[in-house]
């Protein structure tokens, strides 16, 4: 029998209550007394193997723990739509955030979405219980970002809407970066289109009116170098140094007024007097002055009439005026589209007369008989200043600038001669009212004629330039359905391009009202000619620049790449061409216009800026001709 010391048994007494006794003490005696039966030897082996495993432990401890995050971490997948919870041995529960966005490493082990919170700066492994990354976690993570780190604590929750602030500002960065890149990029592709109509011009017609690319020639009309004055700001604006100075050189040796020459009183008023001026105040180069001093002083015989409606053609070097020899009759966009520039050479000089006299026709046209609505018709007698040809009424040729200019010149004056802005809103009035429809299937609003009672759905490319108007108005202002009807009108102009087979619009359109049309634009055959007109581009410019809606940006860049498809000239130079719906032959006419380069190019140029400074629509105003006059101080 063995003793009492050696039982491997253990009593147990229970208490009535049907508790029982389990104390420490206790367990800790019995514990060492079973170690004490042991061998020496038993005690020595078990004692060697708890060290070895000891030094296994530590020595393997990184590895156990990233496949413990792999493995146990890792299983816990995020859906993408809540956040989840990791359990950790039962201890507590983290509440991790929503990913950033950013590109992902699927070459790290684990899910794309662990790694995405592994590669950040803060220590993770504080919330997994070890106190420092091991050697393995901080080599994965030498490429993730630097700087603050993405999870914000309070507590074990981490903040979802902190988590992706480093990576919004990382794409705000790449999206700016890509944009500024975009911007550029066509903006060099303007300067570069600009340099190819200048290298034709200056081949082969320098000093004179207009280019003939085709045939390597040019074209005489008043024989002033329009191109090249109508132009001079447009460099400045584009930043061409070169073509710059040697075209100021031309002006300040070779431009002379002093020449028999009949001019029309309003193309030389809008494209040489409105570039001239331009062109002082964005140089401050008072040469430009004393030559617009010339022509604007020269120009002045046209309004020696009896009604104080000017002729429309002058002798600048005789010093009298005339009506046409077929008729009487000056139109009334000429007569009512000179007053920005004479008004601003009156404000240079000192000299009241210029302004006067441009500002009785306003008066005149303010009060006469033959408007239906405010609209106004398209000629005006220049013996007895009445309207005549009454009752046809549109806002393309022969009338459109009249609107253009009612509403700049009250800009101009610091929106202080409430006349002129009462006949622009009565005018805008009769165009909802008179001229205003849309087209089959599509629903393009449009702007028709009026032709004694009769609508006719035809509206001309020059009509385009009143989306940029109504746009301007609106921002100094004017009822906010102004704004609207100029997006419906931008979608109209934009249509008329890229409804045509070449995607340049015709210099007409017919917009079909018909039910049963499957397209809205017919173009009869005179029309279907493209004369590389300013006026959509225009109030591309207008729009975006108020609204900075890319789309318009992008629809100038598709209008600029058909004119380098279809109209551009291998030797130099742009032309007019005559089919816009025969892109195989689109067949040219010859001619690149002075406001090619004097407005086209500019406007495209200032459309694809993404700088509000860069001729502040605050401070200056455009001519009908693209040269930005200075809004006056007292508007300030």
């Amino acid at each position: 029998m063995l003793p009492p010391s050696k039982r491997d048994f253990v009593s147990l007494t229970l208490s009535e209550s049907g508790s029982y006794t389990n104390s420490k003490q206790w367990r800790r005696q019995s514990c060492w007394r079973k170690w004490k039966q042991l061998s020496r030897l038993q005690r020595s082996l078990i004692l060697f193997t708890l060290m070895l495993l000891l030094v296994c432990g530590i020595a393997t401890s990184p590895t156990l723990i990233g496949h413990w995050r792999d493995g146990v971490v890792g299983e816990n997948v995020y859906d993408g739509k809540q956040p989840f919870v990791v359990n950790l041995k039962n201890e507590y529960k983290s509440i991790l955030p929503e990913p950033p966005s950013e590109k992902k490493d699927y070459h790290r082990r684990g899910p794309p979405v662990l790694q995405n919170r592994l590669q950040t700066k803060t220590n993770v492994s504080g919330l997994l219980g070890v106190e420092n990354q091991g050697p393995d976690l901080k080599n994965e993570n030498k490429g993730s970002e630097e700087g603050k780190p993405i999870i914000s604590w309070r507590g074990a929750v981490i903040e979802e809407e902190q988590a992706s602030d480093t990576d919004t500002k990382d794409t705000e960065i790449q999206d700016e970066t890509a944009s500024l890149a975009l911007a550029e990029s066509r903006l060099e592709a303007v300067r570069e289109a600009f340099r190819h109509a200048w290298k034709g011009y200056k081949n082969f017609a320098w000093g004179h009116d207009e280019l003939k690319p085709v045939s390597k020639s040019y074209g005489e009309w008043f024989g002033l170098g329009l191109t090249l004055i109508d132009a001079l700001d447009t460099m400045w604006i584009l930043d061409l140094k070169e073509e710059f100075a040697e075209a100021r050189e031309w002006v300040a040796r070779e431009l002379s007024f002093d020449k028999n020459v009949d001019v029309n009183l309003f193309e030389s008023t809008i494209r040489i007097l409105g570039g001239l001026l331009s062109t002082y105040h964005l140089t401050g180069d008072s040469m430009f002055l004393e030559k617009a001093k010339d022509i604007g002083y020269r120009l002045m015989p046209a309004f020696n009439t009896a009604s104080k409606i000017p002729y429309s053609d002058v002798n600048i070097g005789k010093g009298t005026a005339h009506s046409p020899q077929w008729t009487s009759d000056s139109t009334v966009a000429e007569v009512t589209s000179i007053q920005l520039e004479f008004r601003e050479l009156s404000r240079l000089t000192g000299d009241p007369k210029y302004k006067l006299a441009v500002m009785e026709v306003m008066k005149q046209v303010h009060k006469l008989d033959g408007k239906q609505d405010g609209l106004v018709p398209m000629f005006i007698n220049t013996n007895n200043g009445l309207f005549t040809h009454q009752g046809i009424y549109t806002l393309g040729a022969r009338a459109d600038s009249y609107y253009e200019y009612l509403l700049k010149q009250w800009i101009q004056g610091g929106k202080a001669e409430n006349e002129l802005l009462d006949d622009y809103l009565l005018a805008v009035e009769g165009v909802k009212k008179n001229l205003l429809k849309k087209s089959t299937p599509s629903g393009l609003t449009f702007v028709g004629e009026l032709s004694h009672g009769h609508f006719s759905p035809k509206m001309d490319h020059l009509v385009c330039f009143l989306p940029g108007t109504l746009a301007l108005g609106a921002h100094y202002g004017l009822p906010a359905d102004h704004m609207e009807l100029a997006k419906q009108l931008m979608e109209t102009c934009y249509q008329m391009y890229t409804q045509m087979e070449t995607g340049l619009s015709p210099e007409i359109a017919h917009f079909n009202m018909h039910e049963g049309s499957i397209q809205d634009v017919d173009v009869k055959i005179a029309d279907r000619h493209n004369l590389l007109r300013p006026e959509t581009v225009e109030s591309l410019f207008y729009m975006y620049r108020f609204t900075k809606d890319k789309k318009y940006q992008q629809w100038g860049w598709e209008i600029l790449q058909n004119f380098n498809k279809y109209t551009r000239v291998p030797t130099g130079g742009y032309t007019s061409i005559n089919n816009v719906r025969d892109p195989a032959n689109p067949s040219t006419r010859d001619k690149m216009e002075s406001f090619f380069l004097g407005e086209t190019l500019k406007y495209f140029y200032l459309l694809f800026s993404n700088d509000p400074n860069l001729i502040s629509l605050d401070k200056y105003i455009f001519n009908t001709e693209a040269h930005p006059l200075p809004i006056w101080p007292q508007a300030e």
